[in-house]
This record gives C-alpha cells, sequence and structure tokens, in this order.
C-alpha cells in the first residue's frame, strides 16, 4: 500500500485526507482491515497518537470501525448500494432483472470506455487474472458449476471497473457485485438451455472486450460491452417468447380436451 509522508501540521486532518482518498478509490476496500498502527505510522511518518486521533476520527464519519482484538476494518456498509431487503426484492422479481439488464448496458458500456483510457500496468495485470480465471471457468465446460462461472463474470467486470478509476462508478458497481453476480448466474442457466452456441459466444465476447481495454480502444470497448449486454438481452427475450407460446399452446390442448 502506497502513502505519502505527512508533512502538515494538523497531521490527524491529513492522515483523515489521505485514508479517506484510499478508500474513495478503492485500495482500500469495504471489511479490508488496516495495517497495524506502528506499520501505518511509519508510512505516514507520524506519531501513533496522531494516527490513532485520525482513525477516531474516520470511525466517527462512520468509515471505519474498531474490533476489540481485531483492528481497525473499512466499515462493511460503504460502497452498499442497495439494502439487503432490496436486494432480494430485486433478485426475485422478472421485470427487476430486466431493468438490471438495461441497467449494466449504461453501467458496464462507461466503465469498459474509461478503463481502456485510464488502466495503467498494474490495473492490466489484474484484469488480465481476473480474464484467465474467467476463461478457465470457460475452459472446463462445467456447466453444472453456473455459481463459480457467474462469479469470475462479475469479478472480470468488477476488474474493469477498477481500472476506470471512476470512483462513483467503481463502488456502483461493488454495491451490486452480489446482486451482479446473481443475475449471471440466472442468465447463463437459462441461456445455455435456449441456445446452444451461447457458451462460445460469451467467451468471444469477454476475450474482444479484454483485448479492447488492453489495446486501448476506448470506443470499442465501450460498443462491444453493450453489444454483449444486448445479445444477452436478446437470448433471454427469445425464451421468454417461446415460453409464452409454449403455455398458450398448453391452455388449448387442455381446452381442446376438456370440450
Amino acid at each position: 500500500m502506497e502513502v505519502g509522508v505527512v508533512r502538515h501540521r494538523r497531521l490527524a486532518d491529513e492522515i483523515v485526507s489521505q485514508l479517506e482518498a484510499m478508500i474513495l478509490e478503492g485500495t482500500l476496500k469495504p471489511g479490508e482491515r488496516l495495517p497495524a498502527e506502528r506499520v501505518l505510522a511509519e508510512r505516514f511518518g507520524v506519531s501513533r497518537p496522531s494516527l490513532r486521533e485520525a482513525i477516531q476520527k474516520l470511525a466517527a464519519r462512520g468509515l471505519v470501525e474498531s474490533r476489540h482484538g481485531g483492528g481497525n476494518f473499512v466499515v462493511e456498509s460503504v460502497g452498499s448500494t442497495f439494502s439487503d431487503p432490496l436486494l432480494r426484492l430485486l433478485e426475485n422479481n422478472s421485470d427487476a432483472q430486466r431493468d438490471l439488464l438495461e441497467f449494466r448496458h449504461t453501467l458496464e458500456g462507461a466503465c469498459a470506455f474509461y478503463a481502456a483510457s485510464r488502466a495503467t500496468e498494474v490495473d492490466r495485470q489484474r484484469l488480465g487474472e481476473a480474464f484467465s480465471a474467467l476463461q478457465a471457468c470457460y475452459a472446463r465446460g462445467d456447466e453444472s458449476n453456473r455459481a463459480e462461472e457467474g462469479a469470475a463474470d462479475a469479478r472480470f467486470h468488477l476488474a474493469i471497473a477498477e481500472a476506470s478509476h471512476n470512483a462513483v462508478l467503481l463502488h456502483t458497481v461493488r454495491g451490486l457485485f452480489d446482486l451482479l453476480k446473481r443475475n449471471v448466474v440466472t442468465n447463463i442457466g437459462g441461456m445455455y438451455a435456449l441456445r446452444g452456441e451461447t457458451r462460445q459466444m460469451l467467451m468471444q465476447q469477454h476475450q474482444a472486450l479484454y483485448d479492447a481495454i488492453i489495446e486501448r480502444r476506448a470506443e470499442d470497448a465501450r460498443a462491444i460491452s453493450e453489444r454483449h449486454i444486448h445479445y444477452v438481452q436478446e437470448v433471454l427475450e427469445d425464451g421468454r417468447r417461446e415460453a409464452e407460446r409454449l403455455a398458450r399452446a398448453q391452455r388449448r390442448t387442455q381446452g381442446a380436451k376438456a370440450e
């Protein structure tokens, strides 16, 4: 963790500013334990009393919590976009799932654009690791383990959001991560059943998206991301219409038997 040596008279406030910036940019993540006081004090170049004062101020702002015998942690709720009850409502409502895909169309397109424009070498390395993990899931070809594939897919998109260097986009994706992961799992389950080429298509789309970001083709990255979500929407909509046609046919059959 890189920090700058504090040289201002109001040491505690300067430490607070640096730690707040690290939380905002995602260097310190929700639930993550801060380094030990001794280590942080050395990195900032300040005394431990000044550091403790800064941590107390962060705790008063609801950003950090101290756990007895366990150290100081960024609070889990930092970056939470929706409450748990609302997440459950969204997860179990078919219209909300459609809405989520529409939201992803805009959100992930913007993340891809800025990631291609701004990603550092460290970002590209992390993105490569997330992409490799996703590719490994595809390579196993085990459709029974959709939860693992869905998690890898969501982590890949989270890595793109991190590489965007846009704090609002990043924390929005982080806040929706669990919902996004479950949405992906639900989607691929239905898509694999509907179209045999789905797995190959998703592999190609993610490869194209990864390549565009790595090669800094920002407009291409946005377009590829949007086409990816559009493809998911198209397949699922086809499935919904087919289910409606089947239901109508079954009702007609039952009506004919009743006569």
